[in-house]
């Protein structure tokens, strides 16, 4: 599976062209994940880097905070079983706030 598709990279705005919009404002464009277990990134912007796609959005490991990740980190996991990281092809566009209303408790929310 292509993580990200040209229709994906064309709909995500650059990096820091969100820096206006608060952060629970912003929009979710795709998740990835792991289907072994821990990981998920849900991608916010994205843009070409060299021969390097750069993604910033939040990411749940084993705690969840907003950062920077590599199309070719994510591409390059190998899994059990041969699996890799998969997108979410199910997933539809969401606020950060939608989202974590229904993920996470509503602490987290707190200062963002």
């Amino acid at each position: 599976m292509k993580l990200l598709t040209q229709e994906i990279k064309n709909k995500l705005p650059k990096l820091y062209e969100t820096e206006s919009v608060p952060l629970k404002e912003k929009e979710i464009v795709c998740k990835f994940f792991n289907p072994c277990g821990a990981g998920t990134w849900y991608v916010v912007e994205g843009q070409q880097e060299e021969d390097n796609f750069i993604l910033w959005g939040l990411v749940d490991l084993h705690e969840q905070e907003f950062g920077y990740f590599s199309l070719k980190e994510l591409e390059s996991i190998r899994l059990p079983f041969g699996l890799k990281i998969e997108r979410d092809l199910h997933f539809t566009d969401s606020q950060v706030k939608d989202f974590w209303d229904r993920a996470w408790p509503k602490s987290l929310l707190r200062g963002l």
